[in-house]
């Protein structure tokens, strides 16, 4: 894996005279799988934010690939808590408008719209491409969701809870979707959640921000656990049950915020 494919230096964010982030250091690996933790308002949000070049910082810089980030792009997909599906649209057309926005000048209309199907297949959702939203469960529009990033074949992948409104059951079925897709695509991922189990299930490093304002990064937590990943097995790991612990010696010890705020 190439070194600092995402490369976060010395940032910092202001929105007037509120300093949300103070000194933010942090080098992507391309292909690695990081989640952003901590305590509400500590800024997680808004530094997915400007690596998805939605805000620009006060101060330093945040380069991918190479290149300034100075913008959006569609090397850089995000995926929300909501799904933001057009609800007049089918499940097809919500992803085929994106296909179509990047791929419109340089292939067919065929091309497109396999494409479009070939996304749909990857989250196990073709038999469901004629439905609109309303038809389908929150479960499966996350997943429609994640197909429409995936099918603009983004180099980063952008993830602000996805999961964060969904029942447990459907939960952990998305986050088996995910570890799957992620395995199958090589993407790499920046993922922002409060779910401390979630956290190093998916993660090869769980970065942990301090508390708001002027937050910064705590610690690091570098989850070495063998992929694929068995989420009964890792129940009774001990190295899975290590990380867990130092994460939440973090958010509940460190940072001194209420237990009852983090799933544990």
């Amino acid at each position: 894996m190439a070194s600092k494919f995402i490369d976060i230096n010395k940032v910092e964010m202001r929105f007037g005279e509120f300093q949300a982030l103070s000194d933010i250091n942090l080098t992507v690996e391309q292909g690695e799988f990081i989640t952003l933790i901590g305590h509400s308002g500590c800024g997680k949000s808004t530094l997915l934010n400007l690596i998805a070049g939605l805000n620009r910082p006060s101060s330093g810089a945040l380069v991918c690939n190479g290149r300034e980030i100075a913008g959006p792009g569609p090397e850089r997909a995000v995926v929300f808590q909501n799904h933001s599906l057009l609800p007049w649209l089918t499940c097809f057309e919500n992803i085929y408008l994106a296909v179509d926005r990047v791929f419109g000048r340089t292939e067919t209309r065929p091309q497109r719209e396999e494409r479009t199907w070939q996304a749909l297949e990857l989250v196990g959702l073709a038999a469901a491409g004629g439905k609109r939203p309303n038809e389908i469960s929150g479960g499966m529009k996350q997943r429609v969701g994640i197909a429409r990033a995936l099918s603009m074949e983004p180099k980063v992948l952008l993830m602000d809870e996805p999961f964060g409104a969904l029942d447990a059951l459907t939960r952990a079925h998305l986050q088996d979707e995910l570890m799957r897709i992620v395995a199958a695509t090589g993407a790499t991922v920046v993922m922002v959640t409060h779910d401390v189990d979630e956290a190093v299930l998916l993660s090869d490093r769980v970065v942990m921000l301090t508390n708001g304002p002027a937050a910064t990064i705590g610690g690091i937590v570098k989850v070495r656990l063998e992929r694929p990943r068995d989420r009964l097995a890792l129940a009774q790991d001990p190295l899975y049950l290590d990380y867990r612990t130092s994460v939440l010696e973090f958010l509940y010890q460190r940072q001194g915020r209420p237990a009852q705020r983090f799933a544990a």
